[in-house]
């Protein structure tokens, strides 16, 4: 695996992708430092860190993790990259239901375009839309809580709030973008990677903190239990690889045909069918839902609702249960939407394609449709496991939650993901240039393989 690194800088447009790879990222670290104007940090610091005492079950929590913190110190992208992401699993839904919008997806490269932009415009309404809350939340935090984290409270407050954080997002979009076009690729699941990692060196400033050997009467975590800890994230990721990498094989024969003077078809082949189709995208979705009640009672101070809003509060069973209920649904529900047993059945069907043993047709589509279920169930309750790990890892070992997180839950997802996609690419180049790749007999698969 060394001399995999070493080689990937002796290709020159390798060594270039890279380059410009970490230099994006090192841009997009740098502005999430740069505070938004007429914001004193310091006070909207100390009201996150009294947050985090409460388990951080709110959206805020969710747009923190993905800015990289950004979100508790209201920096200008503070926002991160989550109106893009709305955006296009917005856009992705709408191209499975609107026969306009499935008609672009299958014009090429120019549709694709088309697309594209129309996400872009989304991210931005939802940018502008979502700023906008956030300047009138803060303003309100500030009456609320008796805090002076707004300077000069107005509508200049939040105009410049909106345009600053909505800039932002536009910012980090096409610092993506650029990472896809000039560097090695992933560009925006690269810029949500490199957020949830630069969370990991707080992580571990708070495990030292648990396990120092200068207190061992105060000592929290002993060896042993470091030791399991290590044992479990070693599992878990080893598991996370397994799920995301795998998938079913349904096999199809192509029968021989005799057009003029050639022959075609008469090769076999399979169908892969992912185990894990939906990734991340069920996890955001049940997370949206679960959460919402506890968001709203931080912005209502009512002590009735917020009684009634503690069973949504993570540690709790009743948010466990329902957590994982909805991540279930949403497996079901996304793959619901963008796999077609029908389609893929007309096209084999169009090309002379079968499965051995199944009839073309309406067997064919009845029987991917019997096996996308089995295969999906599987995957669901997995996901479902490995998002509810953290609450238990953090009830269990008094540890707070985030370093419970990096045990579980969105971000290992899409970690371990974004680095298969990741060594993908740069195995590609280096194979193209006769280089061993990282893995010596084994080929690593794209999560859309």
């Amino acid at each position: 695996m060394l001399s995999a690194i070493v080689n990937s800088f002796k290709i020159p447009d390798l060594k270039k992708r890279l380059i410009i790879t970490g230099a994006l990222l090192i841009v997009y670290r740098i502005g999430c430092f740069v505070p938004t104007p007429g914001i004193d940090a310091g006070e909207l610091a100390n009201f996150f860190a009294r947050m985090a005492k409460t388990q951080g079950g709110t959206l805020l929590g969710i747009i923190n993790m993905f800015s990289g913190g950004a979100m508790e110190k209201l920096t200008i992208f503070a926002l991160g990259i989550m109106p893009y992401i709305s955006a296009s699993i917005i856009l992705q839904l709408l191209t499975a239901v609107i026969p306009a919008f499935e008609k672009l997806s299958k014009e090429g490269r120019a549709g694709y375009e088309r697309i594209n932009q129309y996400t872009r415009y989304a991210t931005v309404a939802l940018a502008i839309l979502q700023s906008f809350f956030i300047a009138l939340w803060i303003e309100n935090l500030g009456v609320r809580e008796g805090l002076k984290i707004v300077l000069q409270p107005g509508l200049g407050f939040r105009l410049l709030t909106v345009i600053t954080l909505t800039t932002g997002t536009i910012f980090i979009m096409w610092l993506g973008e650029q990472i896809q076009e000039r560097g090695i690729g992933n560009g925006i699941s690269l810029v949500i990677t490199a957020g949830i990692i630069s969370r990991i060196p707080a992580a571990i400033h708070q495990l030292y903190i648990l396990i120092s050997p200068f207190t061992p009467s105060r000592r929290q975590i002993q060896p042993f239990t470091l030791l399991v800890m290590a044992g479990l994230l070693g599992l878990v990721v080893f598991a996370v690889v397994l799920i995301t990498q795998g998938y079913r094989k349904i096999p199809v024969q192509y029968a021989r045909r005799i057009v003029g003077r050639k022959i075609y078809g008469g090769q076999s082949t399979y169908i892969p069918l992912k185990v894990d189709t939906s990734g991340v995208i069920a996890i955001i979705f049940a997370q949206s839902i679960i959460l919402f009640p506890a968001t709203l009672a931080s912005f209502i101070p009512n002590p009735a609702f917020q009684g009634w809003a503690q069973g949504f509060v993570r540690g709790h069973w009743f948010y466990s249960v329902i957590y994982a209920l909805l991540i279930i649904f949403f497996c079901y529900f996304y793959n619901a939407i963008v796999f077609n047993p029908i389609e893929i059945s007309e096209n084999m069907k169009k090309y002379g394609g079968f499965i051995p043993g199944i009839r073309p047709g309406s067997p064919t589509s009845d029987f991917l449709y019997y096996v996308m279920n089995r295969i999906t169930l599987a995957g669901a309750v997995f996901i479902a496991i490995i998002a509810i790990l953290p609450d238990f890892i953090m009830a269990l070992l008094k540890i707070p939650y985030l370093v419970a997180s990096f045990f579980g839950g969105t971000g290992i997802l899409i970690i371990v993901g974004v680095m298969l996609d990741t060594i993908k690419q740069i195995e590609s180049h280096l194979l193209m240039h006769h280089y061993e790749g990282f893995i010596k007999g084994f080929k690593i698969k794209g999560r859309r393989a």
